[in-house]
């Protein structure tokens, strides 16, 4: 008869395999961090899904800044197209490298905006692994961080965008991940030093207004936590992993400056800003408050200190316990563990510093939120990778020592595994996942019909529709809402003109001005929504509805039943029509009288 073996081997290889420390060519490492990019292949899959669920198919933010990147495949369309040159000069050199090269040998822009995002995943999923690695020599540690990252990222759009913040993760992941390894190795030569560099130099022609809170953590790498006092490195490595990571960050913002046109600035002022209906309550761009100090600082949209999607998925609260976990180390014992812990406040103190200088200096650094918002995402998805791990350690311990049927034991049990199931099952219980922010096209023989159009056709249109013309149809618009982004005065007052001449044309009485509107932008069609001429299709939408005064004169022209001359012409000079939008030809509105 067999003997039957104590379950006390057993108990001891489930407590190595979940909760011991180990080096990295450790077995268990090898399995915890397959099993991440797993985890991360799969929800890969399921973007893809979602990006090539038909024939015209775009995430929100790629509509800005990469339908202008046809020109690499073909340099006649977009000619002299204002739009498409100002979304140009505002792409980093190395973004614009790595589709104008992948272009050159056969992947169009819109598809490689769509093969991206998984891949740059996997990117953030490996250096994400390691980064928690270095926090905590734990391999499920890096599993459990890893899942929450992609689960958090994947319920946001900044990774599927394909746009360069979406580059933020990974290269900086990249970065703090070859930081943390700086003492690696008995020389600097042996040290990360040269693959911190190329991270770094990489973020600074991705994302180079990142480079700026690269350059405040390199900053305080010489200032260490030691004998529960700050003090100076007595490291040599620190201080050349300091300089030259400061040279570097220089060098990244210089080249930015350099190659980045100022042909649209300036970048609108604060007082500037607060005069604009653009930046206030209703506004496109609503950035200001009304009075709303508390909604200004902590949660407004652009100004908040606070992510709206913080603590999405609800388990990254458990980030927050991990300051009182580590104070307990009978209680969590696994916390001694931990280590390079000061890499938080660090963060977080460059997050703070940027996020109150962004404010100082208004739309100067763009968005104040664009600081702090990555910053306390990427603490709370590795202070929660941690805690999580030190809470599932001490509670099999508990199991451990108190048998495992025993009243104690059995709610540790429960415990853990409503933990386990939140945390791998999370995506199941969410209504929409991923969340990736693609558009779908709901007018294939309109985008069809302009596509056969000549390479230099311009669409004059007020309808949402405009917005992805220029993705699904290589044609230019006079304007459209997904473009009419107010933070260069120079580019926006160009915009805010042809708006306003827009719906005086569309709307006046007066063919003439129709005519002279044609012919002053060189308008080859003109896209009209059939509900065009009803006020509210002005009044209650609200793009639209901040062009004042011209919106409420024309309203109120509409309801006392004056008929625009562009009305009496879509019969005789209709092309196209679909069930919600009729085509006219801007040739035959010119000669209609």
């Amino acid at each position: 008869m067999p003997q039957v073996s104590s379950p006390l081997p057993v108990n001891l290889s489930v407590s190595k395999f979940l909760f011991t420390p180990v080096e990295r060519s450790a077995p268990q490492t090898r399995f915890w961090f397959c099993l991440s990019l797993t985890f991360a292949a799969i929800y890969g899959i399921l973007v893809w899904q979602q990006a090539f669920a038909s024939e015209y198919v775009v995430q929100d933010d790629t509509r800005q800044h990469v339908f202008w990147m046809q020109r690499f495949v073909n340099p006649q369309i977009f000619p002299q197209d204002w739009i498409a040159d100002y979304y140009q000069s505002l792409a980093p050199i190395g973004y614009t490298t790595l589709y104008r090269t992948m272009a050159a040998i056969g992947i169009e822009p819109l598809l490689l905006s769509k093969l991206l995002p998984p891949l740059l995943g996997l990117v953030m999923t490996g250096y994400g692994f390691g980064l928690a690695m270095e926090l905590l020599p734990v391999p499920f540690a890096g599993f459990a961080t890893c899942l929450l990252l992609n689960q958090s990222v994947w319920l946001r759009d900044d990774l599927a965008s394909a746009t360069p913040r979406a580059f933020l993760y990974p290269l900086f992941f990249a970065f703090l991940y070859y930081l943390l390894r700086r003492h690696r190795g008995r020389s600097l030569l042996q040290s990360s030093l040269f693959p911190y560099l190329l991270a770094l130099s990489l973020l600074a022609l991705f994302f180079p207004i990142y480079v700026l809170v690269a350059a405040g953590v390199i900053a305080l790498i010489p200032i260490q936590w030691q004998n529960g006092k700050l003090q100076w490195s007595g490291d040599r490595r620190d201080y050349w992993f300091c300089l030259s990571g400061l040279g570097a960050s220089f060098l990244g913002v210089l080249l930015y400056l350099v190659t980045s046109s100022s042909d649209f600035g300036p970048v609108v002022s604060a007082s500037q800003a607060r005069e604009m209906a653009e930046f206030l309550p209703g506004g496109q761009q609503a950035f200001f408050r009304n009075g709303n100090l508390q909604q200004y600082w902590l949660f407004g949209r652009g100004s908040g200190f606070f992510p709206r999607f913080l603590f999405t998925p609800v388990t990254l609260l458990l980030g927050l316990l991990l300051p009182v976990l580590c104070r307990f180390p009978h209680q969590f014992p696994l916390g001694r563990s931990v280590k390079n812990l000061i890499l938080f406040p660090r963060l977080l103190t460059v997050g703070i510093a940027f996020f109150l200088a962004a404010h100082a200096l208004l739309f100067q650094l763009y968005f104040p939120n664009r600081y702090s918002s990555h910053i306390l995402s990427i603490v709370i998805w590795f202070a929660t990778g941690i805690s999580l791990t030190l809470i599932l350690d001490a509670l099999y311990r508990s199991v451990k020592q108190a048998g495992r049927f025993r009243l104690q034991s059995l709610l540790a049990l429960g415990t853990a595994l409503a933990l386990g199931i939140l945390l791998i099952f999370y995506p199941a219980f969410v209504s929409r996942f991923p969340a990736a922010g693609y558009v779908q096209g709901s007018q294939p023989g309109l985008y069809r019909f302009f596509a056969q159009q000549p390479a230099d056709s311009l669409i004059a249109s007020l309808s949402e529709e405009a917005s992805n013309l220029p993705s699904f149809t290589q044609r230019s618009v006079l304007v459209a809402r997904e473009y009419a982004i107010p933070f260069h005065l120079g580019y926006y007052r160009q915009i805010r003109q042809r708006l306003s001449d827009l719906i005086q044309a569309q709307y006046s009485p007066d063919q003439a001005v129709v005519k002279q509107f044609i012919q002053r932008y060189g308008i080859t069609f003109w896209m009209v929504d059939k509900q065009a001429f009803l006020p509210e299709y002005l009044t209650d939408n609200k793009w639209r509805n901040q062009y004042q005064p011209e919106v409420t004169t024309t309203a109120n022209n509409l309801r006392q039943g004056v008929i625009p001359a562009l009305q009496r012409a879509m019969a005789p000079c209709k092309v196209f029509e679909t069930p919600g939008i009729v085509v006219l030809e801007a040739r035959c509105l010119v000669n209609f009288n």
